[in-house]
């Protein structure tokens, strides 16, 4: 029985509940008044004014924007996920619902889409080029506030999407050494996407490469953070260029921050184990370099960093990456990089996790997870989340929108597009690419290069005759262009005369292990062109399983499936073997380095890749690649770097070991970094330094005569490298500093001089803070990381008052 009392307090709570509801409705009135309001006076709005400075038109949209509308600004989900559709014309569907705002009620209209012109496979380059168009006349027309869109894709090693130029892999890329040709590429590809009507390329890796076991490592492009720092530079520069607004450039989204290349036990999404002071002396380095440049995207790490899942890493996203390192652009989740926060047990859900998130400095979601839908909004409504995060989170997205000139040129040319992608100019870049990241490994007895009136060449291999092989990850699903393979390249360069017998022998990994065909094809030849390696992921495009690419680690650097039977069953023979590989990773081929005469390196070499190849064995072109990461006897001896710490060094020269460090094999690599072979000899002498005494804020040059001995033109990569003596913590045994490229005829010299700042010379303290430590330098000036052939010193002095060590 209710007693009396009771039924006044009932009585009471119906009414405040009726008056709440009552004032919610009034509430909601006039949100929608003032967005009507806020909506009606756009064609005169500040916003669309672009003589207004940005931060002012980024307020006054703000002020007009509901919370659904703003939310909707944080979502750019990939146009792969299921709940687009499944089919091309249920996802061209949802992408224009999606553009009005109409294609789920929990947000507004989105910010744009995510990898959609590789994701519908549009072959038809003027039909893709006309949807960009149509769903921004939808953005534009169809909604209040005539938000743009912003049309993200990959864009690793060229714009993904059909028919766009395929150019080398990360690690062919870096073994070029060559600085112009980065930014040319990413120039080329900024070029390419943009005339398509695409705004941002994502997945420019600035990892650095230090286990190669992750599959994800084919993306980067060296072992070393000088020289990543370099391409990271030019990456930007030439994707952005000075005016990311211009009609052929992009910005430019970098991946991973922090880092995801050294995981546990190498493989994807593992823990980052590594102290800070690791993190910020090898995988920062490039970061800083980037965001110099002008960097306006970043994508967050998958794995946990120091024990916390990135994605909800305050101090990496926003106190180090913003506050410390100064980062202006976006943040993009990983893909499904909320759910992360959920598989590590930090969250049971994805409204908490897009909570954690947003509060870590996470902008953008890109793969169409709740945590920045509906459930964000509840977050806000519930008290649980300010709207000022999704404020904070809004405007940088508005920001790039602005800076990227989208509210005055939404739409692209089809003329253009047409005109610019897969050019002759781009794919000749492309084969210059190619060629220049081709490592010669090994050419005894001159073996190489090969005449092209050679009686009999047999072609065998897996990855011989494999055009997919060649192209790495991120490439685009549908490649309409011809692919020239290795075979294609030779068959086009020798003479009419030549007989070439091609046998595939086995595949890449798994398949039955039947070589009769391709020894009986190398005894009848005069050379035995062997072509093994990887094949890398391509999301199931074509036939072959995949070794490489994202979410493809290995446990070994072995040739896989029944490669190293194919290539010893060749070897044994008797006729001379040539060896090529193509890969996204370095393998460890130790027997094949004893066995085989000759080794060429072409690593993933892009859509001419067999030409390149080609061009290297006949001597059309001279090979200068020198590599951007060390090839290990055995992926035992992982980390397998070069610029390891001084106790490596100690045990490798006094192990008890005979062997130097290991009981059962050398600890010296197979292959150094920086190391690479040509058709010519060079000659180095005449070391300068100057000065030879500087401050700590100084700067000096080193300077090196080097002459072409031989016979051919060739490019020799000059290396400096640096190592201070007696500092207060321990840096590497040698640091590269500086490159040059220098090419030279037969007899000629030149000088070649590489500049030193006071960045060059610093090293973490105890403190974990950049600084120049007085002291001597000694100077390393070499063909690789290991033959030193000039050495020589400097020191660094105390600024005035302060005392030396």
């Amino acid at each position: 029985m209710m007693r009396i009392a009771d039924c006044k307090h009932a009585g009471r709570d119906r009414w405040m509940k009726r008056g709440a509801l009552l004032l919610s409705c009034v509430l909601a009135g006039f949100v929608q008044a003032q967005s009507a309001l806020a909506q009606s006076d756009t064609a005169t709005a500040p916003y669309l004014d672009p003589q207004q400075p940005v931060d002012v038109r980024v307020n006054d949209l703000l002020k007009r924007m509901t919370l659904k509308e703003k939310v909707g600004q944080l979502n750019l989900p990939c146009a792969y996920v299921d709940a687009l559709g499944m089919t091309n014309a249920e996802k061209m569907a949802a992408a224009r619902k999606f553009a009005a705002g109409t294609f789920t009620n929990e947000i507004g209209p989105g910010a744009g889409f995510f990898t959609l012109a590789d994701t519908l496979h549009l072959n038809n380059l003027p039909e893709q080029v006309r949807f960009f168009n149509e769903l921004q006349t939808i953005a534009t027309t169809q909604t209040g506030l005539k938000i743009p869109l912003l049309e993200d894709e990959e864009g690793t090693h060229g714009a993904m999407f059909a028919g766009a130029t395929v150019f080398p892999e990360g690690l062919s890329i870096g073994s070029s050494f060559d600085m112009p040709l980065a930014h040319d590429i990413y120039a080329a590809a900024a070029q390419e996407a943009r005339s398509t009507g695409i705004h941002m390329l994502s997945t420019l890796v600035l990892e650095t490469d230090r286990d190669p076991r992750l599959g994800r490592n084919m993306e980067g492009y060296s072992e070393d953070p000088y020289l990543d720092s370099r391409i990271a530079e030019n990456i930007v520069r030439g994707a952005q260029g000075d005016n990311v607004d211009a009609p052929d450039k992009v910005a430019a989204m970098m991946t991973d921050f922090p880092t995801q290349s050294e995981p546990a036990s190498g493989m994807e999404r593992g823990a980052i184990e590594l102290s800070e002071r690791y993190i910020r002396e090898n995988f920062l380095p490039p970061w800083i370099a980037a965001f110099k440049a002008g960097a306006l995207g970043v994508m967050a790490g998958y794995p946990d960093v120091e024990g916390v899942p990135e994605h909800a890493s305050e101090k990496w996203n926003t106190q180090i990456l913003r506050d410390e390192l100064g980062f202006k652009g976006i943040v993009d989740s990983e893909g499904d990089g909320f759910s992360t926060l959920i598989y590590e047990h930090v969250v049971p859900s994805q409204k908490e996790a897009g909570a954690l998130a947003l509060k870590a400095g996470v902008d953008v979601d890109i793969t169409d997870e709740p945590a920045y839908m509906g459930p964000l909004i509840e977050n806000v409504n519930e008290g649980k989340v300010p709207e000022s995060l999704i404020d904070r989170a809004a405007r940088r997205v508005l920001e790039l929108k602005f800076r990227l000139g989208l509210f005055e040129h939404p739409f692209a040319d089809v003329a253009e597009a047409e005109r610019v992608v897969h050019s002759a100019e781009h794919r000749q870049l492309a084969l210059q690419a190619a060629r220049e990241g081709i490592v010669l490994l090994k050419n005894d007895h001159g073996l190489l290069p090969l005449k092209k009136d050679i009686a009999s060449i047999a072609v065998i291999g897996p990855d011989a005759n494999d055009g997919w092989a060649q192209l790495g990850d991120y490439t685009p699903h549908a490649v309409p262009q011809k692919l020239v393979t290795v075979l294609d390249g030779i068959r086009n360069a020798v003479s009419p005369r030549t007989r070439i017998d091609y046998v595939k022998g086995c595949d890449v990994i798994g398949g039955d292990a039947n070589f009769a065909a391709a020894v009986e094809a190398a005894r009848k030849a005069n050379v035995a062109v062997v072509v093994v390696g990887e094949r890398p992921n391509n999301d199931g495009v074509g036939d072959a399983p995949a070794t490489d690419g994202e979410a493809f680690d290995v446990a070994s650097l072995d040739l896989t499936g029944h490669q190293e039977e194919l290539v010893r069953a060749i070897q044994a023979t008797g006729t001379r073997v040539i060896l090529v590989l193509i890969n996204g990773r370095p393998l460890s081929i130790p027997w094949e380095a004893e066995h085989i005469p000759a080794i060429v390196e072409a690593w993933e070499p892009g859509e001419s890749g067999g030409q390149a190849v080609a061009d290297v064995l006949f001597g059309d072109y001279n090979p200068s690649g020198r590599l951007a990461i060390t090839i290990p006897r055995s992926s035992g001896q992982l980390p397998a770097y070069y610029n390891y710490k001084p106790g490596k060094e100690y045990w490798m020269e006094k192990a008890w070991s005979h062997n130097g460090g290991y009981s059962d094999m050398p600890a010296s690599p197979l292959y150094p970094f920086g190391y690479g072979l040509s058709y010519t000899d060079f000659k180095y002498g005449n070391l300068r330094i100057a000065p030879e005494q500087l401050s700590v804020t100084g700067s000096a040059e080193v300077s090196v005569d080097v002459t072409n001995t031989g016979s051919r033109t060739g490019v020799e990569t000059v290396q400096l490298y640096l190592h201070e003596r007696y500092t207060p913590v321990a840096v590497p045994v040698k640091s590269l500093k500086g490159f040059a490229r220098v090419e030279l005829n037969p007899g000629e010299s030149k000088s070649v001089t590489m500049k030193l700042s006071s960045d060059d010379l610093q090293l973490l303290d105890t403190n974990l803070q950049w600084t120049v430590v007085p002291g001597t330098f000694d100077v390393m000036v070499g063909k690789s990381s290991q033959e030193v052939m000039l050495t020589g010193s400097f020191n660094v002095n105390p600024a005035s008052g302060a005392s030396a060590r």
